[in-house]
């Protein structure tokens, strides 16, 4: 699907009914083409399912039947820790049916982790994998939570998933959803304390349809869908989850595959040719591990290869290309945004830009002053404050909305320039979050887990080039007198590190030092170690 990209631009409306909401959208593709299988699944272990989205539509309403049953209704929050698995959407689509808010983590959290999302956003119900409720236990009783559901089996204390689903009922009245009724709660890294909780409207998923599908991923609603096979190989408890098979798949009522094992490129690789996928969307880590396996073995029926995250380098783009004739297409945006810049379907793509931006956000590149730069100048990526394609508060923090929305624009954090062609370059950030492979990690998180170690007395956390995850966790370490640094000491702190936190964040390169940079107020100058790295 080629597209005009300046006709776009012109001609592009926002529309979004007063009483759009996912699970009616559901309810519409099941009355529509109920037994058009909407994901097919399979497991490491060779184990395959599948659901029409008629089976969608009756597993969501039987789950949002069990919360009733649970006292669980309108604006109540609903946080979840779960692997992919063929379930994952009857709990998001029962739970939002119920008028609840969605609170997505990730299965990688630790449960001091849990433990602040819980009572940071007062979560009263728990929808945790078997495999996962461990994590919960250990903190449950200092948290809100009432209600404790597990798939996969029944722990002591635990309600089993798949007998609160027994009731044969495939009907629900759940409460009256407008698109501007609260549909989840994302938490996103912050650079000075704890994560911070994205709140979005039902509206953010119809946002995906317009913008992330048609700009990005080359489907609509109105495309014949019957063979085309979506495959984002995101976790569920990401807002990319929410981006893709949630904000694109769902919506626009096409098949979408999920795999639950863990990656392997040459694994990847086969089950793209088994299952006949031919819309991927990656990261560029896994992009560049794909590209040492030998292509040419593998007979794919991609259309379309997109990839999040971080730029992409050249070496990946020129390999599918040479493979499959495909081109990978970076799009950029965030946990509180829809799809802020893509490479269109059909559009010229340069390697390592972010793309141009996507139709109706007015996303540009501004100084601090927030007047737009010119052509080669580097500047912050921004959007206008009350476009609907962003967030538009933070759960219950004022005092963070006044600050994030103060002005007239809606700051990202990322520095970019752009070209005489109107595409963006990715400069780096202007704070200190670092990506690492995809995922955004505040330094905070790093420096706070680090410090509890008792050889550490201070740490900065910063971003180090790396060739394959693009970026990695570097730390910076003063050590407490009486400890010496040494390599025992760097694979003991690591180690901690892992467990401490989620493993993505530990740093995989530690630097012993005798002081650390700071400002005359004695705040750490990440941007001194930044600039030290690059």
């Amino acid at each position: 699907m080629a597209v005009d990209y300046d006709a776009e631009l012109q001609s592009f409306e926002w529309d979004i009914p007063d009483d759009y909401n996912l699970p009616a959208v559901i309810e519409s593709h099941a009355d529509s083409f109920g037994e058009r299988v909407a994901l097919r699944f399979r497991d490491a272990d060779g184990g395959e399912d599948e659901r029409a989205y008629a089976d969608l539509r009756d597993d969501m309403n039987r789950f949002a039947n069990a919360l009733e049953s649970l006292g669980v209704g309108k604006g109540d929050r609903v946080i979840h820790l779960l692997p992919r698995d063929p379930d994952v959407f009857a709990v998001q689509l029962g739970a939002l049916k119920r008028g609840a808010l969605l609170v997505p983590s990730s299965s990688m959290l630790k449960p001091k982790d849990i433990k602040f999302r819980a009572n940071d956003c007062e979560a009263t119900t728990a929808v945790v994998h078997e495999s996962l409720v461990e994590m919960v236990d250990e903190v449950s009783d200092e948290t809100p939570l009432e209600n404790f559901v597990s798939l996969g089996g029944s722990p002591d204390g635990w309600t089993d998933f798949d007998e609160l689903v027994a009731d044969e009922s495939t009907s629900h009245d759940g409460p009256d959803l407008k698109a501007e009724d609260g549909m989840s709660i994302n938490y996103t890294s912050g650079t000075t304390g704890q994560p911070k909780p994205v709140r979005h409207r039902h509206r953010w998923m119809r946002c995906f349809e317009l913008v992330n599908a048609p700009y990005w991923w080359g489907v609509t609603a109105d495309d014949d869908l019957s063979d085309e096979l979506l495959w984002a190989t995101t976790g569920t408890g990401w807002a990319k989850w929410f981006w893709s098979p949630v904000g694109v798949g769902l919506t626009t009522g096409a098949t979408q595959f999920i795999y639950s094992g863990d990656y392997d490129p040459e694994t990847f690789l086969e089950l793209m040719e088994e299952e006949g996928v031919t819309h991927l969307c990656a990261v560029p880590t896994q992009y560049r591990t794909f590209t040492q396996c030998d292509l040419s073995t593998y007979d794919l029926a991609l259309k379309e290869a997109l990839s999040a995250g971080e730029p992409l380098n050249r070496e990946p783009i020129e390999a599918f290309r040479e493979a499959f004739d495909v081109i990978p297409r970076d799009g950029y945006g965030q946990t509180e945004t829809v799809a802020l810049l893509t490479n269109y379907p059909g559009i010229d793509v340069k390697p390592g830009s972010m793309g141009k931006p996507t139709p109706g956000l007015g996303t540009t590149i501004i100084d601090e002053d927030e007047n737009e730069v010119d052509v080669g100048e580097i500047g912050e990526v921004a959007v206008p404050v009350g476009c609907p394609g962003i967030f538009d508060a933070y759960y219950e923090k004022p005092e963070l909305d006044e600050k994030t929305f103060s002005g007239d624009y809606y700051r990202t954090g990322d520095l970019a320039s752009r070209d005489e062609d109107g595409y963006f370059f990715f400069e780096g950030r202007a704070d200190d979050i670092i990506i690492s492979a995809g995922y955004r990690i505040g330094p905070f998180e790093v420096e706070d887990a680090l410090v509890s170690h008792e050889a550490v007395t201070e740490a900065a956390a910063v971003a180090a080039p790396h060739d394959e995850r693009g970026s990695i966790v570097k730390a910076y370490v003063v050590l407490t007198e009486g400890y010496d640094g040494s390599d025992e000491l760097v694979t003991e702190l690591q180690e901690f590190m892992k467990r401490e936190t989620a493993p993505y964040k530990y740093p995989r390169e530690i630097e012993f030092v005798t002081e650390l940079p700071k400002t005359s107020s004695g705040k750490i100058r990440r941007i001194e170690l930044r600039a030290q790295e690059k």
